[in-house]
């Protein structure tokens, strides 16, 4: 009989919260520094990977900022991306929806036309040489101001092509989503479309905030809409996705433990509930990674993680005939 580990591989998945940004392993960062002649605050690959420990999202935000600094040119973004696209290839990912967030880079002097054409470029290859689809997902950084994000909106008009959907990311506590309600009103008026992190370590009325004030048509996380009742109906009823990252509401204390996590109990109150890796090389897995620690912490059986790969693929912004044929991979390997 094939293993849980064999069958979460052999599933054809969709990634829908990833950060590229948070995809940069040390072994890369290290790598980048040296070529832009940059140094690090650690010594070696080993001392920067014992710094992953985080108690709260600010405290990882911190690290996070700091390792995106090395990337300068358009090549480091390029292979940051290449970098992912081949992790996910291994894992068998056929269509990724990447966030990156462009004020960590333009607030630092870096060009936006070098940060999204270095990712676009890599996204067209992985699509040419890895047979992996994806969208591009702009988000902005909710500790700035409205007034940066509205610009940073601007600068992304003329890539619209290249990019999908805006999104809203950083420090949740403190910075309701209705702070940007004009900025995503634009971007849905210039032709984006709209997703916003709620629910991690904001509350509840977040998530209802994102969806009155903003908009979206996914929510990023939250995982704390169990907080009310009316608002998992309102979910469920409008069939909302939430794109959950287990290994990281873990790593950031959001559960003390998998065995703590809600994403079995939102599946089986009817959900589109999705799994994904967040920022992969800080939490220690990517998104096959998560569909393991769930499956061995909550015993979640091969009926219910293939329920997950297919959510994965309709809460996409791929098409109803694309969606469908994934759908139908993924039954493929239900029914082997």
């Amino acid at each position: 009989m094939i293993s849980y580990a064999d069958f979460i591989r052999a599933l054809p998945k969709a990634e829908l919260h990833i950060h590229i940004e948070g995809s940069l392993e040390p072994e890369l960062m290290f790598k980048i520094a040296a070529r832009n002649g940059q140094s690090l605050a650690y010594s070696s690959v080993d001392e920067l990977r014992s710094a992953y420990e985080f108690n709260n999202l600010q405290e990882f935000l911190d690290i996070y900022y700091q390792g995106a600094s090395v990337l300068v040119t358009e090549q480091d973004f390029y292979d940051l991306t290449w970098a992912y696209l081949q992790k996910a290839a291994e894992q068998n990912v056929k269509h990724s929806e990447i966030f990156f967030d462009p004020q960590t880079h333009t607030e630092r002097g870096i060009g936006f036309d070098t940060v999204v054409n270095g990712i676009y470029s890599a996204l067209q290859a992985g699509e040419k040489q890895l047979g992996i689809t994806s969208e591009l997902i702009m988000c902005f950084l909710r500790h700035l101001s409205a007034g940066a994000a509205m610009k940073t909106l601007n600068q992304a008009i003329p890539h619209i092509h290249k990019i999908i959907a805006v999104g809203l990311d950083s420090s949740e506590k403190e910075h309701p989503p209705g702070k940007f309600a004009e900025v995503f009103q634009a971007a849905r008026r210039n032709g984006f479309l709209t997703v916003a992190h709620a629910g991690e370590e904001g509350p509840a009325d977040y998530i209802w905030e994102a969806l009155r004030a903003l908009q979206v048509s996914r929510i990023d996380h939250g995982v704390r809409c169990t907080e009310d009742a009316e608002l998992v109906q309102h979910l469920k009823q409008l069939n909302i996705p939430l794109t959950v990252c287990p290994l990281s509401n873990i790593k950031l204390k959001v559960f003390a433990q998998m065995s703590d996590h809600n994403i079995r109990h939102l599946l089986e109150q009817g959900l589109c509930v999705t799994v994904n890796s967040d920022d992969p090389a800080y939490f220690g897995g990517y998104v096959e990674e998560n569909y393991l620690a769930i499956q061995e912490a909550l015993r979640f059986d091969k009926q219910q993680l293939a329920q997950l790969a297919k959510n994965s693929f309709r809460a996409s912004f791929l098409d109803s005939h694309d969606t469908q044929i994934h759908i139908e991979s993924v039954d493929k390997v239900m029914n082997a």
